[in-house]
């Protein structure tokens, strides 16, 4: 997908395509009113205020048609510059630009006129509107005055434009991919997850099917820790104040967090992460040398507050699970531990079939003497130490400055998704910091008291995106060891073979796969249809031969092409299928 802020000129282009759109509108609803019409990576938009009346998605196409009257007027595009008083005067009928003015430093103010159109703007744009010629608006939603709720509910219109015809069509072709593929869509096809709004916004409920495969993935991850010596815990999903300010969090990262909350004295906090908590455990008891590495893992719930403008599906939430772990080490076993986090998540990339991403160092700032812990001795020990593993295992990586937790460098994975921009799935921390603020200590050989370091790892990062990101790259064509629903049983004709169908459903259920039984009065070909969109792996058609001969016939999803195998063949294979964990074809 086109970044369009990554290329300077689309960036102008679509900025001048904002404009062109706005006098478009002004023609067709004289007293639109706007507030701002921004370049965005994805194209641009324009926030307009139509008092009673309302845009449609219909609209659009007669917006476009009035866009393309306007382009072939073919108008020079103006820049002007204005007091802050002509300004204030040319703008006193629009209450959105009044406010935009009076926060405006008094000297030289912009703006653009084309034709009959002005608007406040710094520019730059094209120099005539004969040169907007390939364009589209995509949809229409609302957006608060200001970003702010308890603003006037404005109108937001996006579009994308072009140089040329194809790169707009290529463009168009993309986002249509991404709505097929976007998760939202399909985890409502699939009956996933559910929102609402009585519950709250950014407030996922799995369904049965949601459930289901949250379950397989935490039984999967929690496997692979068991097997390499983690520890699970479980711990609370809020804490005092007192434990965020011990941490350090309370002053760098307050602003993520929901309001904390009285209770008989005490001041409470919904838990932004779960790192002070295992701190605290650690601490409970007294710790030899011997005793680490001591990794400790929890599939964790918790809460962070984003804006509801950056909600996004279960990609972007305000409570999340995450797979996380804190490892708590001597210095001498930071590369061995580290190495041993990496070992688990290209192990588990490959296992789920995830090919491209890449790796990111993240580094302190040197100069950034508020962000960061303050200890230049331990930043360079413990970036060095991560460069070193991550050359000795001759992985290739980009080093990041600034983008460094504030107690420690880490290792973030970013995954391209199919559609998309790309996002941190993994990440690992190296932290000499919150160990020292929580005072933990080992004993070391000679008797004396040592503070551990510690790293902290997830490798789903939050289950919640992973789901999102995993159902995206797969369109919902989920590995059978995965999918819902594995196997749905169909007779032919119920009167006929329904005896048999449901034999054959309960032996599939008594071998503990996911089986469903489609024995309604409905066509076999309206039930092969629903089963498609279901994405069900396996569809078993049961008619008089199979029943005669005691077998099954299937298709795969996706596929016209039917297998024909005896019960005891099917169940073998379609069993080393799952415990395999095999890829979709």
């Amino acid at each position: 997908m086109i970044n369009i802020k990554e290329d300077e000129k689309l960036e102008v282009l679509n900025h001048s395509c904002a404009h062109l759109m706005a006098q478009a509108i002004t023609h067709l609803y004289p007293n639109a009113k706007f507030w701002v019409g921004p370049a965005i990576e994805e194209g641009f938009y324009y926030d307009v205020d139509l008092g009673d009346e309302v845009i449609k998605e219909e609209d659009l196409e007669k917006i476009e048609r009035e866009m393309k009257k306007c382009a072939k007027d073919a108008k020079n595009i103006i820049r002007r510059e204005i007091s802050k008083d002509e300004a204030l005067e040319m703008f006193k009928n629009d209450p959105y630009k009044i406010d935009l003015i009076s926060r405006m430093d008094d000297g030289v103010i912009t703006c653009y006129s084309q034709g009959d159109f002005t608007d406040l703007c710094r520019g730059p744009h094209v120099e005539n509107t004969k040169l907007i010629k390939y364009f589209k608006l995509l949809k229409v939603s609302g957006a608060y005055w200001k970003g702010d709720a308890k603003n006037k509910m404005l109108q937001r219109i996006y579009g994308v434009c072009f140089e040329n015809e194809e790169d707009l069509n290529n463009h168009l072709q993309e986002l249509a991919e991404a709505k097929e593929r976007d998760h939202r869509k399909i985890g409502k096809d699939l009956g996933i997850y559910m929102m609402s709004d009585l519950v709250g916004r950014g407030l996922p409920m799995y369904l049965p099917n949601g459930f289901t495969l949250w379950n397989e993935l935490e039984n999967y991850i929690r496997g692979k820790e068991l097997k390499r010596g983690y520890l699970h815990v479980q711990t609370p999903p809020l804490g005092n104040v007192e434990l965020y300010k011990t941490s350090g969090h309370w002053e760098h990262y307050q602003d993520s967090m929901f309001p904390k909350m009285e209770v008989e004295g005490e001041e409470f906090v919904l838990r932004p992460m779960n790192c002070p908590h295992h701190m605290v455990i650690y601490g409970n008891d007294i710790h030899s040398y011997r005793d680490l590495p001591l990794r400790i893992a929890e599939i964790a719930r918790d809460c962070r507050y984003e804006s509801s403008g950056a909600l996004k599906g279960i990609e972007r939430v305000r409570t999340f699970c995450q797979n996380d772990s804190h490892i708590f080490c001597t210095l001498e076993q930071v590369e061995s531990e580290f190495k041993g986090v990496v070992d688990l998540i290209l192990e588990c990339y490959k296992e789920l079939g995830i090919k491209n991403y890449r790796f990111e160092l993240s580094l302190r700032d040197p100069e950034d003497k508020v962000k960061y812990h303050h200890d230049d001795e331990m930043w360079d020990k413990a970036e060095n130490m991560l460069r070193q593993v991550l050359n000795d295992l001759k992985i290739d990586y980009v080093e990041k400055i600034g983008e460094a937790a504030f107690y420690g460098p880490k290792l973030d994975v970013q995954v391209k998704p199919a559609v998309g921009n790309e996002i941190t799935l993994s990440t690992c921390q190296l932290d000499f910091c919150l160990p020292a603020k929580f005072d933990l200590t080992y004993v070391d050989q000679d008797g004396g008291h040592k503070t551990p370091v510690v790293l902290h790892r997830a490798v789903f990062g939050s289950i919640d995106r992973f789901i999102a990101y995993y159902l995206e790259e797969t369109k919902g064509n989920l590995p059978t060891w995965l999918a819902p629903t594995q196997v749905i049983v169909m007779p032919v004709n119920s009167e006929y073979q329904g005896e048999y169908a449901k034999e054959i459903y309960e032996l599939l259920r008594d071998n503990d796969i996911r089986v469903e039984l489609d024995d309604r009065n409905e066509k076999l070909g309206y039930r092969l249809r629903e089963s498609q969109v279901k994405k069900i792996p396996y569809t078993l058609i049961l008619g008089d031969n199979e029943k005669e001969n005691n077998q099954i016939s299937y298709r795969l999803f996706g596929s016209q092409e039917t297998t024909t195998l005896s019960k005891d063949e099917f169940i073998k294979q379609l069993k080393e299928e799952i415990a395999n964990r095999s890829l979709r074809k």
